[in-house]
């Protein structure tokens, strides 16, 4: 195992903080998810944690600098869509940054993954909503607590991609 982790470029001290860090992340999507549902608020400081934790988790996993850049690029690329989807009302600023944040930890093609899985299971909890909504006849305006979708798609990231690598010791960056 120790072998494996050094093949990877990856020290021991890096794994566990790395998986310390995984481990924190999923915390920190449960939290979301939670403030999300109760208050239809992500709060600015969890997002802005998540953010700041992503150069730890770079560094604990042996990120390159090409890597870090796609890392960059893929939050930025997020921001500029996502900002233009909530000019025009179709998201909450809270649900952008908690995305753009999730960008900087996940991998380009995994986080093509979290959004669509985040897509697919956002449209299952409207859909499940508005009947929800129209069965109960009310007349306010209905909130999605969208924290939840995007938690439930950082957490199928982290699960399909993240633990196995964990299971095996291998570089997770």
């Amino acid at each position: 195992y120790t072998q494996h982790c050094k093949h990877q470029g990856l020290s021991m001290h890096g794994f566990s903080v790395s998986y310390g860090l995984l481990a924190a992340l999923a915390v920190a999507l449960v939290v979301a998810a939670y403030t999300d549902i109760r208050r239809r608020q992500i709060d600015n400081w969890l997002n802005l944690g998540i953010a700041l934790a992503a150069p730890l988790f770079w560094w604990a996993t042996g990120m390159g600098l090409g890597d870090i850049g796609w890392q960059l690029g893929c939050a930025l690329a997020a921001l500029v869509v996502l900002a233009g989807l909530f000019a025009f009302g179709a998201i909450g600023g809270g649900d952008v940054k908690l995305l753009v944040a999730l960008a900087l930890w996940i991998k380009p093609v995994w986080f093509l993954q979290l959004l669509t899985v985040m897509a697919v299971s956002g449209g299952v909890l409207t859909v499940v909503m508005a009947f929800w909504h129209v069965a109960r006849r009310q007349r306010h305006k209905l909130a999605i607590p969208y924290g939840l979708a995007i938690a439930f798609g950082g957490f199928w990231v982290l699960v399909q991609n993240y633990l196995p690598a964990i299971q095996a010791g291998a570089r997770l960056g």
